[in-house]
């Protein structure tokens, strides 16, 4: 029991809760600072540390309780991802990124499944499921890092589009492999069409709810309207429209970028996005502290040798099918080389997904399922975010001894230190 536990307030319970997890954040990202790490690998790392197996200072129901703030985080991440849509950079390089997303996606599953068959031995349901789990990408940590260092180039802008049409590729390919999975457990005799058709019609459904969302802030956030009333105005709607997918159990991933890309070719201006960012800090940090603490530590030993196979295999086969890909559409040298250390992290869809196959799984396979997503995810998070800070500076977009700052520089004065 914390000292939180022993409250009788639930609303000072609440505050401090967040409070600490705050200042969590921001205390152990100085020591990931000397060691040149991203800011996300600390609030992960500050996650496990305050979390219920090391000092165990946030009560649980406090973290069962912050579902929320994934939702809402994604959406904010989604939503910001939609601006690097426009049409008219779509027509350049759109079937470019639709061929590398496929790619990417597709050998990860590929490599993954067969690992499993031929080298496990395991059934081939359980083996097709994993894949199209492993073909997932969580874009959040790779998205914050290049948001951090204030990366750009071509590289940065190819990474921000396949990430955003991975989970879709993703859904699609569990979907058919749902599909096929509960057919062969039945042994052939039926096909259990609401499996592969739902979560698709669901998320059809939240694609369009987007895509008018973005119609609406064209309409209601015009230049009359105030800086206070802007910020207002667009985070009703991405709460109403994360509301709706969380009622709906879809991510809420597509559908906030879809309002994001209808926004931005429907207005030239830029300026609400800036806005939304710098609004929206402490709410990533209170996201990657959170997954931090949900890190359930003995997975980590119960995933034994298959959830390392399974970690090491996805990253080969992701790394695969980014350079495959982007040499069959004659990308340039620095995306062959470098845009699969963008894919690794994995979380967020990859465990809703795991959920769902879970229980198309007999209960020993699909305990393991979970163990091995949900224990691999965290591991995931944290070399994802270095990978990504790797691949950025090897590409040169960033330098490698960018530092950005946490503040708008100001001249020093002579013999005046610079605060972190």
């Amino acid at each position: 029991m914390t000292f939180l536990d022993r409250m009788a307030n639930t609303s000072a319970e609440v505050i401090l809760s967040l409070s600490i997890m705050l200042f969590a954040g921001f205390l152990v990202t100085r020591i990931t600072k000397k060691l040149r790490l991203p800011n996300v690998t600390g609030y992960i790392l500050a996650g496990v540390l305050i979390g219920p197996y090391v000092l165990h200072l946030i009560p649980d129901s406090m973290i069962s309780g912050m579902e929320f703030v994934t939702d809402i985080a994604l959406a904010y991440i989604a939503f910001g991802v939609g601006k690097y849509f426009r049409i008219s950079e779509l027509r350049k390089s759109g079937g470019r990124v639709i061929l590398i997303t496929l790619f990417e996606a597709l050998f990860g599953a590929a490599a993954v499944s067969l690992t499993m068959i031929f080298v496990f031995h395991l059934s081939v349901p359980f083996s097709l499921l994993l894949g199209a789990i492993g073909s997932a990408t969580a874009p959040a940590s790779t998205i914050m890092t290049i948001r951090q260092y204030r990366a750009k180039g071509e590289l940065v802008n190819t990474i921000l589009q396949v990430v955003a049409l991975d989970d879709a590729v993703a859904l699609l390919a569990f979907s058919i492999c749902a599909a096929v999975a509960e057919e062969m457990a039945s042994g052939g005799t039926r096909m259990n069409w609401g499996v592969f058709l739902l979560p698709l019609a669901l998320n059809a459904a939240v694609l369009v709810l987007g895509a008018g969302c973005g119609v609406l802030l064209r309409w209601i956030i015009t230049d009359r309207r105030s800086r206070e009333h802007r910020l207002v105005l667009i985070n009703a709607v991405i709460f109403a429209l994360t509301g709706v997918c969380t009622m709906l159990d879809v991510s809420p991933l597509l559908a906030c970028m879809l309002m994001g890309m209808v926004y931005v070719n429907l207005i030239t201006d830029r300026q609400l996005f800036k806005q939304v960012n710098h609004f929206t800090p402490p709410i990533m940090l209170l996201f990657f502290v959170l997954s931090g603490m949900r890190l359930e530590v003995p997975m980590l030993l119960t995933a034994g040798v298959i959830g390392v196979c399974y970690f090491v295999v996805r990253i080969a086969g992701k790394y695969a099918g980014a350079y495959l890909g982007a040499w069959v559409t004659r990308s340039p040298d620095v995306i062959r080389k470098y845009l699969g250390l963008a894919l690794i992290p994995q979380a967020g869809v990859s465990i809703g997904l795991a959920a769902l196959g879970q229980r198309l799984l007999p209960a020993d396979l699909g305990a393991m399922l979970s163990t091995i997503i949900l224990s691999s995810g965290i591991l995931y998070e944290m070399v994802g975010p270095a990978c990504a800070k790797g691949a950025l500076v090897l590409s040169h977009s960033i330098r490698p001894e960018h530092a950005p700052p946490e503040e708008p520089q100001k001249k020093q004065k002579p013999g005046g230190k610079k605060k972190g």
